[in-house]
C-alpha cells in the first residue's frame, strides 16, 4: 500500500496553494464584502485549467483525475470557499453531466468551451419547494414538436447568472409513468427566451459566488436539448451528485486546514499571561484534535476520489466523506474562532468570514440528515 501522492498530484497541490496565497487571499475579504464575483480570478483558474481539470483532453480539459480535481479544490477552499464553489459547482454539477450523458453534437456544443473555462454551466435541481426531496419538483417540459416548452423555478442555483455563464441543466416533469413523475434533464442555454435569473441572492456566506433564482415561463428549447435518456433524471442526477459529494467534502476539507491554518499562526502570535497562547494546554490539546481528524478527513476524501478514478463503487465513500469533512469543518471554524477570541468575531480577520462560509457545506448537495440516509442504504439497512 503507498499512500503518497504522486509528483503530479504534489506539482497540483503547490501550484494551486500559491495561486491561492498569492491570488485569491489578497482580495478575498474585500469580494465577500462587496458581494462580487470574481471574473479576474475565475480567467486566471481557466488560464491554469482548473476549470477543467477532469475533463479528457479531447473536450478541451486538462486530462486530470479526481484525485487532482479534490486536491484543487481543497486548497482553493483553504483561503476562501467563494472560489472554491464556484470552480467545483461549473465542473462536477455543470460539465459533467453533459460529459457522462450528452450526445456527441452535445459535447461538440458545450464542453471545450465549458473544459476551458471560457463559459460556466449550471444545475438546476432544487426548487422553492423541493429539495432534500427531489421527486416533488413541479418545474414542467412538455414536448411540443421538436422542441420543449419549459414551465417552472428553480432555487439556489450556482453560476447560472454570470456574464460568462453558459447554460443550466435542469430537471423536469415530462409526463407521468405508473402514477409516478417522469423526469428528465434537459440542458438551458443561457439567453433563450422564458428563462430568466434573479438578481444574486443575499447570502450570509459565500457572498463572492453566484446563486440565483432561476424562472422559466413557456421557456422554449430544441427537443436535442434532452440530456441522456427521457424518464432517467432523477439516476442521472444521483449519479452526478456521488461525485459533486467529493468536491464538496474537498471544500469541507480545505475550510478545516484553513481555519486550523489561521487558528494555529494566531494561537502562536497572541500573547496572555506573558507568554503565547498556543503554550497553554487547553489550545494545544483543541490544534491537536484538529490536525488528527483533518488528516482523517483528507484520507476519506482522497480515497474517495481514488475510487472514482478506479472505476470501482464510491458512493458510500463519497457520502462518508461528505458527512465527515461537513461536520469537521464546523468543529474546526467553531474552534478557531474561540481561539481568535473576540478578535475572531471582527470581519478583518479571515476566520470570520470561513466561519460564515462553512454551514453551508452541511446544507448544499445533500443535506447530512440525507447523507446519514444515503449511507445507511449504502450498508443495506432497509
Amino acid at each position: 500500500m503507498n499512500l503518497d501522492l504522486s509528483p503530479e498530484h504534489e506539482l497540483i497541490r503547490s501550484t494551486v496553494r500559491d495561486f491561492a496565497e498569492s491570488r485569491i487571499g489578497p482580495v478575498a475579504e474585500e469580494l465577500d464584502r462587496e458581494s462580487r464575483f470574481p471574473y479576474e480570478i475565475v480567467a486566471e483558474l481557466a488560464d491554469l485549467d482548473l476549470l477543467g481539470l477532469p475533463i479528457p483532453e479531447e473536450h478541451g480539459g486538462a486530462g486530470g483525475d479526481t484525485v487532482s480535481y479534490a486536491i484543487a479544490v481543497e486548497e482553493l477552499t483553504r483561503v476562501d470557499a467563494s472560489v472554491g464553489v464556484t470552480v467545483a459547482a461549473h465542473t462536477s454539477l455543470g460539465t459533467m453531466p453533459i460529459l457522462a450523458f450528452g450526445t456527441e453534437d452535445q459535447h461538440a456544443e458545450w464542453l471545450p468551451q465549458l473544459a476551458r473555462g471560457e463559459r460556466l454551466a449550471a444545475f438546476g435541481l432544487t426548487e422553492p419547494e423541493a429539495g432534500s426531496d427531489a421527486g416533488a419538483a413541479r418545474t414542467t417540459a412538455t414536448l411540443d414538436g421538436d422542441s420543449w416548452l419549459i414551465n417552472g423555478s428553480k432555487m439556489f442555483i450556482t453560476n447560472a447568472g454570470t456574464d460568462i455563464s453558459a447554460c443550466v441543466t435542469i430537471t423536469a416533469v415530462t409526463g407521468e409513468v405508473g402514477g409516478q413523475s417522469e423526469i428528465s434533464n434537459i440542458i438551458v442555454p443561457n439567453g433563450t427566451p422564458g428563462y430568466e435569473v434573479s438578481p444574486p441572492l443575499k447570502k450570509m456566506g459565500w457572498r463572492a459566488s453566484d446563486t440565483r433564482g432561476l424562472t422559466f415561463e413557456n421557456c422554449r428549447v430544441p427537443a436535442r436539448n434532452l440530456l441522456g435518456e427521457r424518464g432517467r433524471g432523477l439516476a442521472q442526477f444521483l449519479e452526478v451528485l456521488d461525485g459533486g459529494r467529493i468536491s464538496i467534502a474537498a471544500m469541507g476539507l480545505g475550510a478545516a486546514q484553513g481555519a486550523y491554518d489561521l487558528a494555529f499562526g494566531y494561537a502562536r502570535e497572541r500573547q496572555a499571561f506573558g507568554r503565547p497562547i498556543s503554550g497553554f494546554q487547553s489550545i494545544q490539546f483543541a490544534l491537536a484534535d484538529l490536525a488528527t481528524e483533518i488528516e482523517a478527513a483528507r484520507g476519506l476524501t482522497y480515497r474517495a476520489a481514488w475510487l472514482k478514478d478506479e472505476g470501482r463503487e464510491f458512493a458510500l465513500a463519497a457520502a462518508q466523506a461528505k458527512l465527515y469533512t461537513g461536520e469537521l469543518s464546523n468543529r474546526a471554524v467553531n474552534t478557531a474562532l474561540q481561539i481568535h477570541g473576540g478578535y475572531g468575531f471582527m470581519d478583518e480577520y479571515p476566520i470570520s468570514r470561513l466561519y460564515r462560509d462553512q454551514k453551508v457545506l452541511e446544507i448544499g448537495e445533500g443535506t447530512n440528515e440525507i447523507q446519514r440516509l444515503v449511507i445507511a442504504r449504502q450498508l443495506g439497512l432497509p
